[in-house]
This record gives C-alpha cells, sequence and structure tokens, in this order.
C-alpha cells in the first residue's frame, strides 16, 4: 500500500457519511451551481487537518495526486498537508519558493471556497511577506477566475495580520463591486478584518465606496460596529441607490 493508499483509507475511516447530503447542499454542487458535481465524503475539517499534516513531508507529486482528485476532501487534504508543509520550511525562502510556486502550478484544484480559504492566506500570503513582494495577489486579482481573484483577496489577511493593509486595501478597490457573491463575501470579510485593526482606514474605504458597494459585502465588512455605526453606513448606500 502506497503513502496515498494510506492517506485515502485514514480519511475515508475518519468520515461521516451521514454529513455527506448536508456538505453537497452547504458547497452548492447541485446544476449550474460554482460547485456543481463536487463529490464529498462526509470529512470534517479538523479530521481532515489532524490525519493530513502527518503527510507533510511526501513528494509535492504525490501531494499533486490529491490535489487533483475528485474527492472534495481529498483535495482539501492535500491542501492542508501543503499548509502544513510550508508553515514547518518557516523562513528557508527556496523551500517556501518552492511550494508557493507548486501551489500557483495546481491552483484549479482550489474550486471552492474553503480550499481557498484554508490555504490561500497561509501560503501565498506568509510568502508574499517573506519576499515583500505583493505581485502574486495583484496578478490574481485581475484573473477572469473567480477562485483565482479569491484567492487574491483572502491571501491578503496574512499581511493584514501583521499590520501590512496597503494591499489588502488596493485589491478590495478591484473588487468591491463585483457581483459575484463569493467575491463579495471575501472582500467584505477581509475589509473587517483591516477594521479590527484599524478601524480609521477601513470608515475611509466605507466613507468612499458604501454607497455604492453590494449589500452582501457592506454588511460583511461592518459586522463588527455598533448598531448606530451600521445603521449609518447601511443608510448611506439605501439613500444612494433609490431612485
Amino acid at each position: 500500500m502506497t503513502d496515498i493508499d494510506t492517506w485515502k483509507e485514514q480519511l475515508r475511516a475518519a468520515a461521516r457519511p451521514e454529513k455527506v447530503k448536508i456538505l453537497s447542499s452547504f458547497f452548492k454542487t447541485g446544476p449550474g451551481e460554482y460547485g456543481e458535481g463536487d463529490i464529498f465524503i462526509g470529512l470534517p475539517v479538523p479530521d481532515n487537518r489532524a490525519i493530513s499534516k502527518h503527510y507533510h513531508s511526501l513528494p509535492l507529486e504525490q501531494i499533486a495526486v490529491m490535489l487533483h482528485d475528485p474527492i472534495h476532501e481529498f483535495r482539501l487534504a492535500g491542501l492542508l498537508a501543503l499548509v502544513e508543509a510550508y508553515r514547518r520550511a518557516r523562513s528557508y525562502q527556496p523551500r517556501c519558493k518552492e511550494i508557493a510556486n507548486f501551489y500557483l502550478a495546481n491552483l484549479s484544484c482550489c474550486n471552492n471556497w474553503d480550499l481557498v480559504d484554508l490555504s490561500a492566506q497561509y501560503i501565498i500570503g506568509e510568502y508574499m511577506i517573506l519576499t515583500d513582494d505583493d505581485s502574486i495577489a495583484r496578478r490574481l486579482a485581475l484573473s477572469s477566475n473567480t477562485w483565482e481573484q479569491r484567492i487574491a483577496i483572502t491571501s491578503t489577511l496574512a499581511l493584514i495580520r501583521n499590520y501590512m493593509f496597503t494591499t489588502a486595501i488596493d485589491i478590495a478597490e478591484q473588487l468591491v463591486n463585483s457581483p459575484t457573491d463569493l467575491l463579495q463575501k471575501a472582500t467584505g470579510w477581509v475589509l473587517r478584518e483591516v477594521g479590527k485593526r484599524d478601524k480609521q482606514l477601513l470608515c475611509g474605504f466605507l466613507d468612499h465606496h458604501a454607497a455604492t458597494m453590494p449589500r452582501t459585502a457592506l454588511r460583511y465588512a461592518i459586522e463588527r460596529f455598533t448598531a448606530d455605526e451600521r445603521k449609518h453606513y447601511m443608510a448611506l448606500r439605501h439613500t444612494t441607490t433609490l431612485p
């Protein structure tokens, strides 16, 4: 039995089949939905992470096998192993570069929001900090692919945790009026995280954009504001969008 076979066997053993229907609905796998045709085995993320972190040292070509598996949780397992590999590499730049490039070469596997959100900030985000170069996120933000754009905006969460806000604000400026719900939520989330650390910066952004930004993005961004503050920014939008 190969390492991959053992890995998959452990993941299947921890799966909860009764959760398959719930997860399939939650991640929109129906006809015409963004996760159409995706396959689930009902494995909770904490259990997946507990198993998959032990496979961080596998050769990247073996992790690639997991990344391109049709089963959603197996793809996530590959990403979680990759995140752990990057964490262990720490600031050893050659290894970090290898992992980041491998991740970028396999972006097609990040085809649902959890796959993006549980990986991009911990690999691409951390790599941007290590190299002091945000060009990866800025390039992906210009993509026509929703998942690549979500990778761009969520990767900035690593920068935000280190009080580096410029990239997040710039990319939010690009994506804030996206008609795509997945990007509205991600952009609002990132703005809210900026606001936790620099409320004045977030308020400045909202003073400029609240009147026209989609309701979903705005609600996410102001989630931690007081009731009066939320009412103020929602009123700006309401007043402007009425004829």
